[in-house]
């Protein structure tokens, strides 16, 4: 019997291809059309870009702890939130959380250390780039990391609020990201963090510069082992 996977949902199109990712490569483990039992719960993402706004972590973590205790009681064994960016909240909330959870940056590191990959550049909203939710992780796997520059994180995180979590594609924010990743390739990086969940749905291997670390479908699968297998381990 599979495990309950509960979704800790923040904006609408990192959840959803998350949810749909689980529910396709499960069929690769459990036959077809078949996917383990999911629960997803969210908060308005006007709630949690206000916190986010006023530097407010406290009120991050009220928001996912409560929509974690509703997914315990709708019956989910583990926990996982398709959002980096609320992941600086982790800290407050893994104390008083009635479930476990799979922590989307160690996922991440740890796919990086098993490639053999050595310096990762990050990519995400502002509020991710400011905070240690990546470098913490990716230096407890030996690696180095990059960050982009002010101006750089100032227009991809333009890209996603404005744009991504809209379902707003443009080739212009293709390009933006192209040459953020270009110049982290010149500065030694060797793979790319796509740390924003929706990046993935415009950034790939088959376009970027560097090879990717797609956080959002690396987390989807963790969460589908460990649903499978009780481990979320390679």
């Amino acid at each position: 019997m599979t495990q309950h996977i509960g979704i800790v949902a923040c904006s609408a199109e990192g959840a959803a291809l998350c949810y749909k990712t689980i529910c396709v490569e499960g069929a690769d483990l459990l036959g077809p059309h078949a996917h383990p039992e999911i629960s997803l719960h969210t908060h308005s993402l006007a709630d949690y870009v206000a916190c986010l706004d006023s530097g407010d972590r406290a009120g991050v973590a009220e928001l996912m702890l409560s929509s974690a205790n509703k997914l315990a009681r709708a019956g989910a064994d583990f926990l996982i939130c398709p959002d980096n960016t609320i992941h600086q909240a982790m800290q407050d909330v893994l104390p008083r959380s009635p479930l476990p959870w799979l922590h989307i940056a160690e996922v991440v590191a740890a796919e990086a250390a098993a490639r053999g990959y050595r310096k990762l550049g990050i990519t995400g909203t502002r509020w991710l780039i400011d905070s240690e939710v990546y470098p913490e992780k990716i230096e407890a796997q030996g690696l180095d990391w990059l960050r982009p520059t002010d101006a750089e994180r100032d227009e991809t995180s333009r890209i996603i609020m404005d744009e991504l979590v809209q379902g707003v594609f443009r080739p212009q924010a293709v390009a933006a990201y192209q040459r953020v990743m270009e110049r982290m390739k010149e500065k030694g990086c060797d793979a790319v963090v796509l740390g924003c969940t929706e990046i993935p749905l415009i950034m790939n291997d088959g376009n970027s510069p560097l090879p990717t670390l797609d956080s959002t479908r690396l987390l989807a699968r963790a969460a589908l082992k460990r649903a499978v297998t009780g481990t979320s381990g390679r």
